[in-house]
This record gives structure tokens, sequence and C-alpha cells, in this order.
């Protein structure tokens, strides 16, 4: 197998401090520069569709819940880990561009529902398959088996260990 600048990093620390196991630092250091590389990939695939992370992040959000597509305010910025000020000002631009539309909460006077419009959706459509497709391509390396095995490796990881949110799905 290939080695890569992480592998370089490794054998230097080895080098310095033998007495250390450094395997665990391999993995965190390579998922890292991972998502940085597939950030920009994914920043770059949306600007072809006029989009940014963050509206995509939201137009998801919203399209996952099934018909009638919509989420109450607070509920959506949890769904895309955002604070009630960022969601606000993300839904203004949104529903600026005619992907969203607001409505009352008739439960809660004070709540807002945040529903996709149909010319949202037709945006969000595009864009699941086009992040789909750059995904693919990012993977082209590696075979179905191995992406399967490999999602439950860092499914398991995150279940044990770093947690977190999950953003750009």
């Amino acid at each position: 197998m290939n080695s890569d600048a992480v592998d370089d990093i490794l054998e230097q620390w080895s080098e310095e401090r033998p007495e250390l196991d450094t395997a665990s630092l391999g993995v965190v250091i390579r998922v890292m520069s991972l998502y940085k590389s597939f950030h920009r990939q994914a920043t770059s695939a949306l600007e072809e569709l006029h989009l940014e992370l963050f509206e995509y992040d939201v137009l998801s959000a919203l399209r996952r819940q099934g018909k009638p597509y919509c989420l109450p305010a607070t509920r959506l910025a949890k769904e895309t880990d955002m604070s009630n000020g960022a969601m606000t000002n993300r839904v203004d631009k949104l529903e600026d561009k005619g992907f969203v539309r607001r409505s009352r909460d008739e439960t809660d006077r004070r709540g807002v529902i945040v529903t996709l419009t149909a010319k949202g959706r037709k945006v969000i459509d595009d864009a699941i398959q086009h992040r789909l497709d750059v995904a693919d391509e990012s993977l082209d390396g590696i075979t179905k088996r191995e992406r399967k095995e490999l999602a439950a490796l860092l499914r398991k990881v995150r279940l044990t260990g770093a947690g977190g949110r999950i953003t750009g799905s």
C-alpha cells in the first residue's frame, strides 16, 4: 500500500518518541484532512447550483421530512446545528430566494413553521443528486463493499467517541 503525508508525520513521531502508539493519531489526522477536502468539494459542487452549504443544509433538512416538507424553526435550527438567531437569518435569505416560506405555528403563538416551496424542492432535489455524484467521484478508489465497511467503522467512532451533529447531509 502507498504511503501518504500522514505516514511521514507518524514516522517522525516514532523516531522522536518510539514509546508512543500513534495509530489513533493517524486516523484522526486523516479524517480531519478528508473533512477539509470534502468540505471544499461540497462547497464547489453547490456553487455550480448557486447554493451555499448552509442553504443546502436547511433545504435538505426540510426535504427529508417528507410531505408537507416543513418544520418548526426551532427544530430546523436543531436539525442543522445552528442557533435560533442564525436560523432566522438563514431562513430570511432562503425566503428571499423563494425556496421556503414562513407561517405561524398554530400550536405555539411564538412559533414559526418553515416550509419548503415547490421552487425549493426542485433546487434541493437537483442538489442532492449533484452532491451524490460528487461523493461517488470522491470515493471512486474504493469499492461499494469498502464504502459500507468504512461507513460502519466511522459510525462506530461517532457513537463511541467523537459524536456531534451532522451538517452537509
